[in-house]
């Protein structure tokens, strides 16, 4: 799996999440348990991951949508 974005913006979450999915590229929101324990201290933030081969189409359609900032490094 590959990480795209780390962020405790759960709206942000929402909106990556609905475009990969609109571009039928699965995803994986990790950390979500561990995120809502701790409360919102933003001590573990919560990860977009996607398959290793969809990674560059992935993160192409992000930047394309204006989230290019919001991604980790490769």
């Amino acid at each position: 799996m590959h990480e795209l974005v780390r962020t405790n913006d759960l709206i942000l979450l929402g909106a990556l999440e609905a475009l990969l999915s609109a571009a039928n590229l699965d995803c994986l929101i990790a950390d979500q348990h561990i995120s809502a324990l701790e409360g919102m201290i933003g001590a573990f933030p919560r990860r977009l991951l996607v398959r290793d081969q969809d990674r560059r189409r992935a993160r192409a359609l992000l930047i394309d949508a204006g989230y290019g900032a919001e991604l980790r490094d490769e």
